[in-house]
């Protein structure tokens, strides 16, 4: 499989993938492998499912006992493992990262295409330092926090910014028009959000007031990835947790609601005049 480029944490997922294929084509039951490992079946699932660190040892004991005695094949088995072992740029940021936000930040930075709806806010990638300040300091956080948390959402936002990354976004007329901090903080944030309709790896729709009721009540993202291994990622934040969904019945409905929405919403140009009478009005 071609994971050049790819983060730890898709690599995590990929080896994972890899572990459960292996598993199953030698005919060994998850029980099985836990025995064999010495470990409950429920770190088994979350090996198989990339939400557990790897050991290299632990991974050589599967492979072992999953009959992989190609040299070449294990190989490359455990140099995924030690490319999954190693720490994403945003580890400086572990101690104000929240774990349940974590894999979404790894998740970010390996997707080539992202589709968001954000019903509440300007969309985090889309965001100045001002506003994005302002958003982060009504949870309370003392102002060298409320910094440090401004500074990761900034560099998540560089590969977008080098073009890196594609982006689909709708954002409801009423997160245009919510404020967060002062008139000047939601100027610059409206000017900077029509400035950057003008880049090429950016669709921007506005969902208008006047396009009624829809199913997607509240913000989501769909992460999509070059390595066609990986299937989308559905991700929902919450106030204190996040829900991570790749199941195809999940992902499949969630597409559909995009697609939904994308059709309801304005088109670039009159979500630019949208976003341009916002301004107007403040």
């Amino acid at each position: 499989m071609d994971v050049s480029g790819s983060g730890p944490v898709v690599l995590r997922i990929l080896l994972g993938a890899e572990l459960r294929r292996l598993r199953e084509l030698a005919g060994i039951s998850p029980q099985q492998a836990a025995r064999a490992l010495g470990v409950s079946e429920s770190k088994i699932s979350r090996m198989e499912h990339g939400r557990h660190a790897f050991k290299c040892d632990d991974v050589a004991d599967l492979l072992f006992f999953y009959g992989v005695s190609d040299e070449t094949a294990r190989e490359e088995v455990l140099s995924l493992t030690r490319r999954a072992n190693q720490p994403g740029w945003w580890h400086s940021y572990n101690d104000i990262l929240p774990g349940w936000f974590q894999p979404y930040v790894g998740l970010e930075a390996a997707a080539r295409r992202i589709r968001t709806y954000e019903a509440h806010y300007i969309p985090g990638l889309l965001q100045t330092h001002d506003y994005a300040a302002a958003v982060i300091a009504l949870d309370g956080f003392p102002p060298e926090e409320v910094d440090r948390r401004v500074g990761l959402r900034l560099d998540r936002q560089r590969r977008f910014r080098e073009g890196a990354l594609r982006l689909w976004v709708i954002v409801d007329e009423a997160a245009l028009r919510r404020r967060f901090g002062d008139t000047d903080v939601m100027r610059r944030q409206l000017e900077e959000l029509i400035a950057a309709t003008k880049l090429p790896n950016l669709t921007l729709q506005v969902a208008p007031f006047t396009a009624g009721g829809h199913t997607a009540l509240n913000g989501f993202t769909i992460l999509r990835f070059p390595d066609p291994h990986m299937t989308d990622v559905i991700y929902v934040e919450q106030l204190t947790n996040a829900l991570y969904l790749d199941k195809r019945q999940e992902v499949d409905r969630y597409t559909l609601a995009m697609e939904r929405l994308s059709v309801i919403s304005a088109s670039s140009p009159e979500s630019v005049e949208i976003i341009t009478r916002i301004l107007g009005d403040l």
